[in-house]
């Protein structure tokens, strides 16, 4: 099944256009998702780009944007924050309830899961959030330029090379880094949520999603990605990645008539909500 890609532009949270692409399925979108990208990445980096395509052949429609100052959107990254990056895929939701249908499902890879889980309370049509090598707490992020911290202290801000590129971090994003409470909005999520991560994932240890797992309410699932790196940069993870996560949501994705009238007919009423229809037992736990 062919679908299509729609270039478009919404205002971002801190009034910069943001990029976006909308992959649209052919025919009548069983759903529409959002995708929040990883840290200092891009709407069309391998994961993005190609998660957001194999999710709409499964008749999902898909909104991948670029954060503010990243690829293609307006804006300055070194004004930008993690709450910001919530803001944002607030942002990408509004626009798609007004333009097209609010989504059900969010979906965050890296940094960009934390944001889903972040953001997901203020979307109140989600109804499924799946994270892909997402850390426990945004802050995990601040690692990656612990060695100019002091400096961060002192001057207000430094050049961090992050993956060959040079990006100026200020005092401002490292204290919004640690007052995020998300533990809190972890366990207070309302939605089904589904912890992809690879077990050998050096960037973000798979330690990350035992501990969302663990803190998460059910229904909440545990997927490995055994083999893949932290940007899941083989093709076959990424359609891996949409296959697990097209079915797994389309548990969730159905009106909630249809859904409860498919829970009462298939299960005892005194059972707990499963945790995932179609993932083994031995899949749902770190």
């Amino acid at each position: 099944m062919s679908g299509s890609s729609s270039h478009l532009v919404f205002p971002g949270s801190r009034g910069a256009p943001l990029a976006a692409t909308l992959e649209l399925p052919e025919g009548t979108p069983t759903a529409y998702a959002v995708f929040a990208h990883c840290f200092t990445c891009g709407k069309d980096g391998h994961a993005a780009s190609r998660i957001s395509k194999a999710l709409a052949a499964y008749g999902i429609a898909v909104l991948r944007f670029d954060f503010t100052g990243l690829g293609h959107s307006g804006g300055d990254f070194t004004d930008s924050t993690f709450s910001s990056n919530v803001d944002d895929v607030v942002r990408a939701a509004d626009h798609l309830r007004a333009h097209h249908r609010a989504p059900a499902l969010l979906i965050g890879h890296s940094l960009g899961g934390a944001a889903v889980i972040a953001s997901a309370h203020r979307v109140p049509e989600a109804r499924a959030v799946a994270t892909i090598g997402a850390p426990a707490e945004p802050a995990h992020v601040a690692r990656h330029f612990a060695s100019r911290r002091a400096e961060i202290d002192e001057r207000g801000e430094a050049d961090v090379d992050l993956a060959g590129r040079t990006f100026a971090i200020r005092r401002e994003f490292l204290d919004d880094l640690r007052a995020q409470p998300q533990a809190a909005r972890i366990r207070g999520l309302d939605a089904a949520l589904l912890v992809l991560h690879s077990p050998t994932d050096t960037t973000v240890g798979v330690d990350n999603a035992r501990r969302i797992f663990e803190t998460a309410r059910h229904p909440t699932s545990y997927v490995a990605l055994p083999g893949a790196d932290h940007l899941l940069t083989g093709r076959a993870d990424a359609e891996y990645v949409a296959a697990v996560v097209a079915a797994w949501a389309g548990r969730y994705l159905r009106t909630p008539a249809s859904a409860r009238a498919s829970a009462s007919a298939s299960a005892p009423a005194s059972a707990p909500a499963s945790a995932s229809a179609s993932a083994p037992a031995s899949a749902r736990r770190v």
